[in-house]
């Protein structure tokens, strides 16, 4: 899968963790919702760059999902991780879009071994640039730090 297409299913997935945090609804549920209601011009995380009336390659879909399911069977340990990991921050004060890319990226770090500590953690820090707040990408940057030499020996 070409890069940027890993990028937009992971713009995609962090809209749908943003999401779940609404949600009592199963996953496949939320995910049904999701796609059929798929236009995000003018919500909390729309982006001036979507194109709502274009359909979603496949492959992307398929990545997106995979990386939310990964972050709902991985969430108890990974909001653990990050509560210990947060100095001085409790997951229920932290803005929603940084929680959810913090979920995202310490999904990849800790479970996504072919996905270089590097590229979770700079990715995170430039969907942060786009989706969050001028304090987005440096907070999350030194959380996931944190994250990435906990789960990930020296150099991988």
């Amino acid at each position: 899968m070409a890069k940027g297409m890993r990028r937009q299913g992971r713009e995609l997935a962090l809209k749908i963790i943003y999401s779940l945090q609404d949600q009592d609804s199963s996953l496949e549920e939320v995910f049904a919702d999701f796609w059929a209601n798929f236009r995000f011009r003018d919500d909390v995380l729309g982006d001036p760059h979507d194109e709502s009336h274009r359909p979603i390659p496949p492959e992307v879909r398929e990545y997106a999902e995979g990386l939310v399911r990964g972050v709902a069977d991985y969430l108890e340990r990974i909001d653990q991780m990050i509560e210990e990991l947060s100095t001085n921050w409790a997951l229920d004060r932290m803005a929603r879009v940084d929680l959810s890319l913090l979920r995202l990226a310490a999904y990849e770090l800790m479970a996504r071994p072919d996905v270089p500590a590097s590229v979770a953690i700079n990715e995170a820090i430039e969907i942060g640039k786009i989706y969050g707040t001028k304090d987005t990408p440096a907070f999350v940057n030194g959380i996931l730090d944190k994250i990435s030499r906990a789960c990930r020996p020296a150099g991988s």
